[in-house]
């Protein structure tokens, strides 16, 4: 089952793509759903401390400390792709997957 979905750039531009027939879910989908939530709570305290007007040094400290959460997220989705659904296409010879899994590190690492 072939599943196409588009990503909007923040340029504004909307890439479409599909990904071949497996599943995303892995092994450490529920730990990554759960560092999800944490970040988006962090960042809702961030948002909170500037509609307050707190101080800027610790706003841009409790940034950073979403930022890092969100990196490290990052990480662990990457580790599982390369784990489970780049070995797959490696297997089947799909060099599409190879190729959207480099655009994406491209894109992840700016």
């Amino acid at each position: 089952m072939e599943h196409t979905h588009s990503h909007i750039l923040e340029d504004g531009t909307v890439v479409e793509h599909s990904h071949g027939n497996h599943s995303h879910t892995h092994t450490n989908t529920k730990a990554v759903i759960n560092r999800l939530s944490k970040a988006i709570g962090h960042l809702e305290k961030v948002k909170r401390m500037v509609e307050h007007g707190e101080d800027c040094s610790e706003v841009l400290i409790q940034l950073s400390a979403v930022r890092s959460a969100i990196n490290n997220t990052g990480k662990i989705i990457l580790q599982d792709h390369i784990e489970h659904c780049l070995v797959e296409a490696v297997e089947t010879g799909d060099k599409e997957a190879v190729e959207e899994l480099s655009k994406a590190i491209d894109r992840f690492v700016k």
